[in-house]
């Protein structure tokens, strides 16, 4: 049997004190994805063979019982709809291999939370990803004002000095209509990256600075992600502001500042072309007609009755995680017209809870489901002090996955690795130390 610490036990290895390094190495490596992905995999890989050796040698495990048996829990809620949803997708090699790749998210939860489950890694962790989350943001303040990211011009040259070649081609930079950041213009994520890690950001300001830090922090945060173009962002760090400016500012404060940012956000669409095209696309939904709605939403609405569709026909266990892509021509409820993306087939449903249900059905929702209850249930039973340490992860993780918004595919590479790291984070900081007994 594992040998479970004690609440105030010292831990006796320190075989994990590389872990919290390596969960800022895999954030700072988020812009090259193909990087990013290989330091989770071997991370996890590292993290499952340690705590196998570690049981074999009967030492006292890393990791609190209800930390590593809630990251299961969260790891089979996330899982168990791909395995559900495999033996009749409509492609099965995707769905198998997806099912196989993604058990790495166990030992990966596992390592997050034993990054963090002490007052020491929390301190580096959490100041570390939001340096992360600053810098970048910086950058991007920069290619506003100079019109070229310091950031991914290093990693373009670096790249393009070992290969002959760069991350994007010459047509994405010229169709490229707002900030890519340290991301690049053919990989536009910066916006929604930054929305989810500003709980982080924000947190680690008012720590710091108080009121003073956070407010800067937020206009600095906020001018980069509005200029990230991402509309979905927009209502992630919307929702952001509003949990955190009122526990910092107070309601009146806070109300001032909203009117301040607004003011601002009319300066910088007044500056701004690229800002003008987005609004006046977002405007479109006031018209009476669906194509008004559809052209506001870039095509969603379409996708949407598209993702209903392979609902209805598989109502169980969906057509298979990524099988949207190959399930889309049968549900395509236009398929004589040009999308209002521009063209090809659509990738995902762009949505939270009809991604669930068209790739892997009612059980994959009901299962997700469940894992709210789970988190719901674990912040219900713990203390005071356990919610202060988890709150910043556990508000970004909640805004990200927030189901009144459009969406990354949470079963894809990237948002997959995202979505499960913030879950990490509030796992082992809600079950954490809140001293330190060991050097590690």
């Amino acid at each position: 049997m594992p040998n479970w610490p004690a609440e105030h036990d010292p831990i006796h290895s320190r075989a994990f004190a590389w872990t919290p390094y390596w969960v800022l190495a895999f954030v700072a490596l988020w812009p090259l994805p193909g990087s990013a992905e290989g330091m989770l995999a071997l991370g996890a890989l590292a993290v499952l063979v340690q705590l196998a050796v570690t049981v074999a040698k009967g030492r006292t495990l890393p990791l609190d019982r209800g930390a590593a048996w809630l990251a299961a829990a969260l790891f089979a809620v996330y899982w168990l709809p791909e395995l559900l949803s495999a033996p009749d997708a409509l492609d099965r090699g995707r769905a198998w291999k997806e099912v196989a790749a993604d058990l790495r998210y166990l030992p990966f939860l596992w390592g997050v939370g034993i990054a963090v489950h002490t007052a020491r890694g929390r301190r580096v962790v959490f100041a570390g990803i939001a340096a992360i989350a600053a810098a970048w943001t910086v950058d991007a303040l920069l290619q506003a004002a100079f019109g070229t990211s310091p950031l991914f011009w290093s990693l373009d040259t670096l790249k393009r000095a070992a290969s002959g070649e760069g991350f994007c081609s010459a047509e994405s930079l010229l169709q490229a209509d707002r900030l890519g950041g340290v991301f690049g213009s053919c990989n536009l994520k910066l916006g929604l990256v930054l929305a989810s890690l500003s709980p982080l950001v924000l947190a680690a300001a008012a720590r710091r600075q108080g009121a003073a830090g956070w407010s800067l922090a937020a206009v600095a945060l906020g001018i980069a992600i509005l200029l990230g173009g991402a509309r979905a962002s927009w209502l992630t760090y919307a929702l952001v502001l509003a949990f955190t400016g009122r526990g910092v500012l107070g309601g009146k404060r806070l109300l001032a500042f909203a009117a301040t940012g607004v003011l601002a956000m009319v300066a910088m669409y007044a500056l701004s072309p690229q800002l003008q095209q987005r609004v006046a696309r977002t405007t479109l939904v006031v018209q009476a007609d669906g194509a008004g709605v559809d052209g506001a939403l870039s095509g969603r609405t379409r996708i949407w009755q598209g993702a209903l569709c392979m609902a209805r026909e598989h109502p169980f266990n969906g057509v298979g995680v990524r099988g949207f892509r190959g399930a889309w021509p049968a549900c395509d409820p236009a398929p004589g017209e040009v999308p209002a993306w521009g063209g090809g087939e659509a990738y995902h449903a762009h949505q939270l809870l009809l991604e669930l249900l068209s790739e892997t059905g009612v059980l994959g929702l009901l299962l997700w489901l469940a894992g709210v209850w789970l988190v719901w249930r674990s912040w219900r039973d713990a203390d005071a002090i356990a919610r202060v340490r988890a709150r910043p992860a556990l508000l970004a993780l909640a805004v990200t996955a927030f189901p009144v918004n459009t969406h990354l595919a949470f079963y894809s590479t990237f948002w997959g690795g995202v979505v499960v790291l913030l879950a990490g984070l509030y796992i082992g900081a809600l079950y954490g130390r809140e001293t330190d007994t060991s050097r590690a």
